[in-house]
């Protein structure tokens, strides 16, 4: 899966690589509805944000919530 990348300046001439998904691209990596992911979304079980029209899902994040909802 591709995702996408944006590149954020955090001070003496330092740049930090932030990766993440839209809520599609999830969707479409996990075999899952779009619905779904935001469902999860608006539950609060995965944190996204929402700058413009789609949201944003940190891969971080993303990394965080599939390791949390693994079964045992």
């Amino acid at each position: 899966m591709k995702g996408m990348a944006s590149i954020n300046k955090i001070g003496n001439g330092h740049y930090e690589v932030q990766e993440y998904f839209t809520a599609k691209e999830l969707a479409d990596k996990l075999q899952l509805n779009v619905m779904t992911i935001y469902r999860w979304i608006d539950s609060g079980k995965l944190k996204a944000y929402k700058p413009f029209k789609e949201f944003r899902i940190d891969k971080t994040e993303f990394d965080r919530f599939m390791n949390s909802t693994r079964t045992k």
